[in-house]
């Protein structure tokens, strides 16, 4: 009886390592013009994505799991954190959201997301000085969502917050993905990607070099 059991455990155990996908090497972007992106994913269980699409350029890395065909990336960037605010206020009735950097372009349409309950009441962007002021909103929560460098978007404002004034700076991270959410589905040699905030492209596909 218990060589049987023995038997049956090591044909388990061969079963899932068997079951267990290696996906170490090179995968690169296919069927987008213009468009430039490779994962690469170590023996270790580390990975490194680089992107590039006209002049932005976005990095992660990070380490991966296989659980059956799926390839889930868990990135060092901590989704949820690409602005901090520097300065907040009780003013005036409304809210203004300051956005500052260095950089006028990447303070420019940065969406500004108000929340009430669970529904948005308002979403409105910044203007070419980083801007936004509104008036008679009533909302629990503000949340931040880069246009130029998109990721799980930050929140600025909760429900326990009554300030309607505030003052934020990006974060150095904001080039970086956090892939949050996002995971890839095994085909043999490619990894199929659903739409997502980062690349909301139909059939994305990266196939191992």
């Amino acid at each position: 009886m218990k060589f049987l059991l023995c038997i049956i455990s090591i044909l388990i155990m061969n079963n899932e390592a068997f079951s267990q996908q290696k996906v170490e090497g090179v995968y690169t972007l296919k069927g987008v013009h213009d468009m430039a992106a490779a994962f690469y994913f170590s023996a270790d269980g580390k990975f490194q994505f680089e992107y590039f699409y006209g002049a932005v350029d976005r990095m992660a890395q990070g380490t991966y799991t296989v659980i059956g065909d799926t390839l889930k990336l868990k990135s060092d960037k901590e989704a949820g954190k690409d602005f901090t605010v520097e300065k907040q206020s009780q003013k005036r009735k409304g809210y203004t959201i300051i956005i500052n950097d260095k950089n006028p372009v990447l303070i420019n349409r940065v969406r500004c997301i108000f929340i009430k309950g669970d529904i948005t009441v308002y979403e409105d962007i910044t203007d070419k000085t980083g801007k936004l002021v509104t008036e008679k909103i009533d909302c629990d929560k503000i949340y931040l969502l880069h246009p130029i460098y998109p990721d799980i978007a930050t929140i600025i404002k909760d429900e326990n917050n009554s300030n309607n004034y505030f003052e934020v700076t990006l974060n150095p991270s904001l080039q970086q993905v956090s892939f949050n959410g996002i995971d890839l589905v095994i085909k043999g040699n490619t990894l199929n990607c659903l739409p997502n905030y980062f690349l909301p492209i139909e059939n994305l596909k990266f196939e191992r070099e």
